[in-house]
């Protein structure tokens, strides 16, 4: 789906608008007027008049919404003059609406304003024996980075990793677990295929696959499979039977033969309903173009390490070395440089904050990845059988999307000792969407639950790094970040690391919901030893940061909400003024829904959680009052309306229903949910309810300019509260909804993506053509950078070490305000 041109598109906006809002066309008229009048004023005399609806006084008359959070404190006088804020104590700093402390500060030390020369130092340090061809050697350390299923200094040793649990006369192949295999394991992996003797060998027999199943009680139940009793069916070649290992894929798509429904193609690297296609598999960043995916672990070119083969060492051609590295042109000869380790410099021009990204061991990220056994688990892209993306629904993807962000910019750096902050890419929303995958990971010493598991994970990793690095010790870890991206966030953070800077989707700071606020018994946290956990809460907003969910780009979506964004934000501002001023009409007219909620409402509906700690119990509480289609009894809300949507129902129509919406719910699920997000980038108002709980950027941004907070003791009173903001208030935030969206959109990932796909296909996705043409504005990541550089030169400890580093920082950088 391609656009059409902007004015053609304008145009094409502007009269559907008109027609639909119902407008007066003398009103029409009159307001056409006044804005090619006041835009000409505008044009020739913008040092006179502002181009703010300020000037016109509308603004002065709003009051700030109801909300729990605390207000803005006092700034330093020189920049309350310099950058003002309005009534809501905002300063819009490129879009966003900044607390005012933040959005001054940004507005004064722009994070893009200088540069400074950094000399990075290139891996000269060789694997023995190369690894054995097993591995990946890390340049820097001189240490093998093993594929799955490897082991030893130099990948000399072949692992078996077994898929089933030991056996009994009860469980022939052991008690069930996600691996189970009656068929041949493949123990460098412990997954499941069809082996020798077959038709298709690697075939995989995933799960239910190879196990009889147990027919249905009643005609609408599920099949359910009999774990015990392996099903020889699935390797017959007798074509009355649905077979498997031997059916021919031709035979089966014309229904010659017969084949066994609950086999499909799990595995990441193969596609088509019977896996006869090899295609790509998810990797970082692809291999950044210098290796083979193998799996989902990156399998690099000669002289190039890393998790995404973005490293060079002095071993790979200086003319071939990544953007983000930038190299000066005054480089030694590489070709002449012998093989004995000595330090190869280059000097590259690089902007602050600086990251240095550690290379962490295999266990940590890529065998996490090269060992799943659902293609779709914790990556947020696979590829199709023509090797085309297709982006997936997994929300904890954002763990992929900025690490791979952050290993493909130019505020990464490979000297650590110029670095600014030091990110530990370790894949909890991998670990534990797999924690029942196979028995080497499996964890009867963490209590089973998976929390405790990951928790050890992390604390291995820290162990790893404090020895090997001498990064950790020199500020205790202060300027280490870590992504917990799992539905408790960094609740189960080990005690050696609390120190660090934490990033999570979940920012409960335990004022109110003082234990684990999940449903799903593996992941609560409450058991987990004291002295592993420590006695810290799950968030501080003084350190930490909550980042939005991952999104896919849904082509249709970006459509639906781009006209704002085509028009001059003074002529909308001068419009809406006149149409709000005089009374004549309202131009958000399409959204006929005051309130809209669409989501899991707990066990008095269909399908609903039954716990009755799923939620904390707050959809439940507002579906009693609300809800608009009826319960398992027949029975409605009590307070149900007919501008009010609070529902269960799943629909296909969900974007457009938000975005016909004017106030939308945010609300918990396990722990957190993806909807402010949904609200967010469908351009609804944002109506949060879950009481001492952040949400993203909520420690940076100031919500009262574009979101709405409710106590959970007040959802009776919702609509009436909401009923009470006035217009001109509605407009304003809706106007900052729009301005900001992409800051919790993942655009800056998807078009590195979209640039891999360029250089495969002469043809663009419409996924690509729509993210592409959106407006280069700020989205997850340059948010992220920004909030980094804030506390880089904000934080006096920060700001001490930096000084340290430079000289000649502008005044009004070099004080908090």
């Amino acid at each position: 789906m391609r656009r059409r041109g902007t004015r053609g598109h304008i145009s094409s906006l502007t009269m559907r608008t008109v027609r639909s809002t119902k407008c007066p066309w003398a009103f029409v008229g009159v307001a056409g007027v006044l804005v090619m009048l006041v835009t000409a004023v505008h044009v020739f005399m913008v040092p006179i008049l502002p181009s703010s609806l300020d000037y016109f006084g509308a603004r002065r008359s709003i009051r700030g919404p109801r909300n729990v959070l605390p207000g803005v404190g006092v700034v330093d006088s020189r920049l309350q003059g310099q950058f003002p804020s309005d009534s809501y104590g905002v300063v819009a700093f490129r879009g966003a609406p900044w607390k005012a402390e933040i959005g001054r500060w940004l507005a004064g030390c722009n994070a893009g304003s200088s540069a400074v020369n950094i000399t990075e130092f290139l891996g000269v340090k060789r694997c023995e024996q190369d690894c054995n061809g097993h591995g990946v050697c890390n340049y820097e350390l001189g240490e093998c980075r093993c594929f799955h299923g490897y082991a030893g200094k130099r990948c000399e040793e072949v692992q078996k990793l077994e898929c089933n649990l030991p056996s009994s006369q009860e469980w022939p192949v052991g008690r069930w677990i996600v691996s189970i295999c009656p068929a041949h394991c493949d123990t460098t992996r412990a997954m499941c295929f069809c082996g020798p003797g077959t038709k298709y060998p690697y075939r995989p027999v995933a799960e239910a696959c190879g196990f009889k199943t147990i027919s249905p009680a009643k005609p609408d139940d599920p099949k359910l499979t009999d774990w015990k009793t392996p099903d020889p069916d699935v390797f017959t070649k007798n074509m009355s039977k649905p077979g498997w290992c031997n059916v021919d894929p031709e035979d089966a798509y014309s229904s010659k033969v017969k084949f066994k429904e609950e086999c499909d193609c799990k595995y990441d690297g193969l596609w088509g309903r019977f896996c006869e296609t090899p295609v790509e598999c998810s990797c970082i960043n692809q291999c950044s173009g210098h290796g083979h995916c193998r799996g989902g672990f990156c399998q690099c070119d000669s002289g190039y390490f890393g998790i995404d083969c973005s490293i060079p060492s002095m071993y790979s051609l200086a003319y071939d070395w990544p953007s983000w590295l930038q190299p000066s042109m005054d480089l030694p000869d590489l070709k002449n440089i012998s093989s004995s380790p000595i330090d190869v410099k280059a000097v590259a021009k690089k902007k602050r904050p600086l990251i240095y990204v550690y290379d962490l061991p295999a266990e940590f990220a890529s065998h996490l990845l090269e060992g799943r056994h659902f293609k779709f688990e914790c990556v947020n892209r696979i590829y199709d059988d023509k090797n085309r993306t297709i982006w997936t629904e997994q929300l904890y993807g954002a763990q992929i999307a900025l690490y791979e962000s952050i290993l493909s910019s130019p505020h990464r750096t490979l000297n650590g000792d110029e670095a600014d902050y030091f990110y530990v890419p370790v894949l909890d929303s991998c670990l534990i969407t797999r924690s029942d995958d196979a028995p080497h990971l499996q964890m009867p010493r963490d209590l089973h639950l998976r929390s405790y598991h990951t928790l050890e994970y992390y604390r291995m990793a820290y162990d790893h790094i404090a020895q090997q690095y001498p990064y950790w010790n020199r500020t205790s870890g202060r300027d280490h970040i870590w992504f917990f991206s799992w539905d408790e966030g960094a609740c189960y953070a080990p005690k050696e690391i609390w120190n660090s800077m934490m990033l999570v989707h979940w920012g409960n700071t335990n004022t109110k919901h003082k234990n684990s606020t999940t449903a799903y018994w593996a992941d609560n946290w409450n058991d987990i030893p004291f002295d592993r956990r420590g006695g810290h809460p799950c968030f501080d907003p003084r350190k930490d940061l909550v980042l939005p969910a991952w999104k896919q780009p849904n082509p249709a979506a970006i459509w639906l909400k781009l006209w704002a964004r085509y028009v001059s934000t003074f002529i909308f501002e001068l419009t809406l003024f006149i149409a709000l001023k005089y009374n004549f009409c309202r131009p958000r007219n399409k959204r006929t829904t005051l309130f809209y909620f669409n989501g899991n409402l707990g066990s008095d509906y269909k399908d609903g959680r039954p716990e009755d700690t799923y939620s904390m119990g707050i959809r439940q509480k507002l579906a009693a009052e609300f809800g608009s289609t009826p319960d398992k009894q027949g029975k409605l809300g009590r307070q149900h309306t007919a501008n009010v949507t609070v529902t269960y129902l799943r629909t296909e129509k969900y974007y457009e229903e938000l975005a016909s919406s004017i106030f939308c719910g945010v609300l918990p699920g396990d722990g957190w949910s993806g909807r402010m997000e949904d609200s967010m980038l469908q351009g609804c108002i944002p109506v949060i309810i879950q009481d001492g709980i952040f949400l993203p950027y909520e420690n940076v941004l100031n919500y009262n300019s574009f979101a709405i907070r409710i106590q959970e003791d007040d959802i009776p009173n919702i609509i009436k509260i909401l009923g009470g903001i006035n217009e001109t208030q509605i407009e304003f935030m809706l106007r900052n909804v729009r301005q900001m969206w992409q800051r919790f959109f993942y655009r800056d990932s998807i078009l590195l993506e979209a640039r891999r796909q360029k250089r495969l296909f002469s043809e663009e996705a419409p996924w690509s053509v729509e993210v592409s043409q959106l407006d280069d504005v700020d989205d997850v990541f340059a948010t992220f950078i920004q909030v980094l550089h804030y506390k880089l030169y904000n934080d006096p400890w920060r700001l001490g070490i930096l000084q340290r580093k430079e000289t000649g920082l502008p005044d009004i950088c070099s004080k908090a305000s």
